[in-house]
């Protein structure tokens, strides 16, 4: 351990006589325990992740340049090339103020718990339970629901290429019910049985998701038509009906916004990973880095190499990539193999993503939080995995599979209702820290945005509170049954129980993490 981490350690509060199960013993590091000792908290799972496990992990979660093409569908819709690229951009330079903002509150709090730790710590004390509470209960919400959405988008896509290779095939809701299940299930095996492998796993899929770039981007540059640099960049279209182009280019930001979602999906595995208040937000950073500039770099390609925009926009595939390209290849094998390696490593953000969803329900579960709080948060001994939340994930995502079933449309709003629940959770988390900035100086901490730190929250708040109002509006100008955004009503209705819930059993159960934490500052 390295004089600065020494220092580190003996700045921050001393141990308080806690008897806690050796760190070392699960692959931790000294600095780790004395940060989980400071938390409160008892070591329970394996820190099997490093470095370049924890980048791969963040980096296949949000898949930001295979996840840009399947939702160019909507940003050619409401902005045209123009707003797909410029939109990108906005978007991403934002999400840098995100990332920044919630890397330097792991390295303050490198715990699973994520956001409703840190809503906990850094509130006023009057409210700090409450809002907590609330917290989790969104980023619960937010990221179980997300992976139904993510799981959907891979199964479409399956039911995109055969369409493709047979124009006989007709959608079937059922199909993509199954599809979900299936892939749910394969994700689960992978979080279960080759969870100690994981981390080599998450190593190996970092790899392939770079390769998988450029397989995809050389053939769309050597094959692919030139659009013109004046009309790619400049114009603008406003196919949803919507009654001036900026609002269409609002609309349109979903896309981006749902593209470069989970800057806390790393953070939710902090008690697995080595040196977790370092590694975690270097890889947070790096990931943002990484993955925005192949995600920008996809975007201009398509953009400049999709030919006519109104061709791909309705394609009969129900996605303008794989109509882009067919159109290149003029192949349908070339086509699906190209589409094959993006449904490969959509299929692996679902591994990572039910890794993520699984340890923030059991953190929230671990503190009282949930029905059946004790079942969910036990960690059977040998596995060193919260395995009933793995499975209480897959049936989760199971049931809300069936909502497609009766209506694409509500199930669609599932996606919606993942972006607003967790952009919800990062407004929540950065207003708190904003606040606590005023109040006096932060714990002591190994990654730090310095004197630049409020700055880039605030910049991060004001980011999200532009997207996250638009997250809400309709598919489209005229409201209908079929064009209504459903999840407004699924998170009142969500949020409603958890109200209800916390006044007849929460406030007695919840144990809210600030209550654990020895600090002296």
């Amino acid at each position: 351990m390295s004089l600065d981490d020494k220092t580190y350690i003996e700045t921050t509060s001393a141990e308080r006589g806690i008897e806690l199960q050796s760190v070392s013993q699960l692959g931790g590091t000294q600095a780790d325990e004395h940060e989980m000792r400071i938390l409160g908290r008892t070591q329970q799972l394996n820190r099997n992740f490093r470095f370049i496990s924890t980048l791969g992990f963040a980096c296949t979660l949000m898949s930001t340049w295979e996840i840009s093409l399947m939702t160019s569908f909507f940003s050619l819709l409401n902005g045209g090339t123009a707003g797909m690229i410029w939109g990108y951009f906005f978007v991403w330079m934002g999400y840098m103020l995100v990332f920044a903002s919630m890397a330097e509150m792991a390295s303050i709090s490198p715990t699973s718990g994520g956001q409703y730790h840190w809503v906990s710590e850094f509130s006023p004390p009057r409210a700090q339970k409450f809002m907590s509470y609330i917290t989790g209960w969104v980023s619960v919400l937010g990221w179980q629901v997300g992976l139904a959405s993510l799981a959907f988008l891979v199964g479409t896509m399956i039911q995109g290429l055969l369409v493709l290779n047979n124009p006989d095939y007709v959608f079937k809701n059922w199909h993509g019910t199954l599809l979900v299940v299936a892939i749910t299930a394969f994700c689960i095996i992978f979080n279960t049985f080759l969870a100690k492998k994981l981390p080599m796993v998450e190593g190996i899929i970092l790899i392939f998701h770079v390769l998988g770039f450029f397989a995809v981007l050389i053939p769309l540059w050597v094959l692919g038509p030139r659009g013109d640099p004046k009309q790619v960049f400049t114009e603008f279209l406003n196919l949803g009906g919507w009654q001036t182009d900026g609002l269409s280019f609002m609309v349109g930001l979903l896309a981006p916004v749902y593209t470069l979602i989970g800057a806390d999906s790393a953070v939710h595995m902090a008690e697995e990973i080595k040196d977790a208040s370092v590694v975690l937000p270097r890889a947070i950073m790096t990931a943002a880095t990484v993955n925005g500039s192949m995600g920008f770099i996809m975007v201009l390609t398509f953009c400049f190499t999709l030919g006519n925009a109104f061709d791909v926009i309705f394609s009969p595939t129900g996605y303008p990539f794989i109509q882009a390209f067919f159109n290149v290849t003029k192949s349908n094998a070339g086509t699906s193999i190209m589409t094959a390696i993006i449904i490969v490593n959509i299929t692996s953000a679902c591994i990572s993503t039910v890794a993520t969803v699984s340890r923030q329900t059991w953190s929230f579960a671990r503190d009282g939080g949930l029905p059946f709080s004790s079942f969910i948060a036990t960690v059977k001994p040998g596995w060193n995995i919260p395995l009933n939340s793995v499975i209480l994930t897959f049936i989760i995502t199971a049931l809300l599979s069936l909502i497609n079933i009766g209506s694409v449309t509500a199930f669609h709003a599932i996606g919606s209702l993942a972006l607003n629940a967790i952009l919800g959770t990062y407004l929540i988390s950065f207003s708190i820290m904003i606040l606590r900035r005023f109040r006096g100086p932060l714990p002591p901490h190994r990654w730090s945005l310095g004197k630049y730190g409020l700055f880039v929250n605030i910049g991060a708040a004001a980011f999200l509170l532009i997207v996250w109002v638009f997250v809400f509006f309709p598919l489209t100008p005229t409201v209908t049954p079929e064009t209504m955004n459903w999840s407004i009503l699924m998170f009142g209705c969500t949020m409603t129980f958890a109200v209800m819930y916390y006044v007849l059993v929460g406030k007695h159960t919840y144990k809210s993490p600030v209550d654990l934490i020895k600090r002296d500052d």
